[in-house]
């Protein structure tokens, strides 16, 4: 539904009725993920997708029965051997898909507008709807808040939203969506139910250490996929935020300092990458030690390979174990042959990027088992 936001945002303004449709879960091959949506309203009009055509046109069909009747439920599209190209996805994946009716007088409605008011803001918060459990309790909706608070509910009563709100805020934390499982009495105890959770937290960080041309080219490449991207450079003269147009925020700092004041503060978490792009051992030594001790996402350092010999000579001197010199990707990228800070980027974006979904970086055509792969980390 997030992916949507804005669009469903002015159809509450309009005060339209509508369907949603999300992707719970995905088995094999698909397009996309869980959370992605589909919403139609009760002219017909669609908004978003679910599986780059495979199955929007019978999920179409199926949201504007659900605005009629006022029932959703859970269902599922796959491959189907003899008929490839009915109701299904041609790539081989299968889609279990909830379908949501948000009319006027329907409880789920309020809950929806608030996470979608609540996360304009830029605030974090989750929407929660039960997949499966008693049928009277399908659909129903909780919006989960950062700090803990919690609207709407789950139609068990208040041990349950208790239970289901605390399970849900640690999926927040981590900006995962998903599914979790629990009792309808709350815990484990009591029928099973599972909620799709959907969060919405702020874009993961990468954090590009060297005011040089590559970090440029590595920052407008960031920003593109979908990070907040911050450049920091002790050197006042180099770091200016008119040499890097595409970084969220330029910073003047020590690297190491920078980076120690972002986690004290809290404003990093397991999806943040930093790059080392200095190469100085004045710089590189400390901001490493400290780097190689978080747990963040990804951690890469420029440099040759003899510089990277004599890199990790300084870090083990300084008491770096060879269990956290090992998740150090240096010299950093990819080896995708140029040269040029655009193609330096690209390598570097690109090991990232397996990283982060755990991708083989074999080529497709060499490679055997799913085309789109599901991340590995928040």
């Amino acid at each position: 539904m997030l992916d949507i936001a804005d669009e469903l945002r002015a159809w509450y303004a309009a005060q339209r009725e509508f369907a949603l449709a999300t992707v719970v879960s995905v088995t094999g091959s698909a397009p996309r993920g869980p959370g992605a949506s589909l919403a139609v309203d009760h002219r017909g009009t669609a908004l978003g997708s679910l599986s780059g055509g495979c199955v929007e046109s019978a999920v179409h069909e199926l949201c504007l029965e659900a605005i009629a009747s006022g029932k959703g439920g859970l269902h599922r599209f796959g491959y189907s051997d003899d008929d490839a190209f009915a109701v299904g996805l041609t790539c081989g994946g299968v889609l279990d898909v909830l379908i949501t009716p948000v009319r006027g007088d329907d409880p789920v409605r309020p809950v929806i507008h608030r996470v979608l008011d609540v996360t304009a803001g830029g605030a974090r918060a989750a929407l929660a709807r039960v997949v499966s459990g008693p049928q009277e309790q399908l659909g129903r909706a909780l919006a989960v808040h950062a700090d803990g608070s919690y609207e709407g509910g789950l139609g068990a009563g208040p041990a349950l939203d208790r239970a289901a709100a605390r399970r849900i805020r640690g999926l927040l934390a981590a900006g995962r969506t998903g599914t979790a499982e629990l009792g309808t009495a709350g815990g484990l105890c009591g029928e099973p139910l599972t909620l799709l959770v959907e969060s919405a937290a702020e874009p993961p960080r990468l954090l590009v250490y060297g005011a040089i041309d590559f970090a440029a080219a590595l920052a407008r490449i960031g920003a593109f996929l979908g990070h907040r991207v911050t450049v920091c450079d002790a050197r006042p003269v180099f770091a200016t935020p008119a040499r890097f147009p595409d970084a969220d925020e330029v910073v003047v700092d020590w690297p190491h300092r920078h980076l120690a004041a972002e986690w004290d503060a809290g404003r990093l978490d397991p999806r943040t990458a930093v790059c080392v792009l200095t190469h100085d051992a004045k710089f590189d030594v400390p901001l490493l030690e400290l780097a190689l001790r978080l747990p963040l996402s990804y951690v890469g350092a420029m440099g040759s390979r003899r510089t990277h010999t004599e890199r990790a000579r300084r870090l083990r001197e300084e008491g770096v174990p060879d269990a956290a010199l090992a998740r150090l990707r240096s010299p950093i990228g990819l080896d995708l042959g140029g040269a040029t800070p655009e193609e330096t980027a690209l390598a570097i974006a690109a090991e990232l990027t397996a990283v982060r979904h755990g991708g083989s970086v074999r080529p497709l055509a060499r490679s055997t088992g799913p085309v789109h792969r599901r991340a590995k980390v928040p």
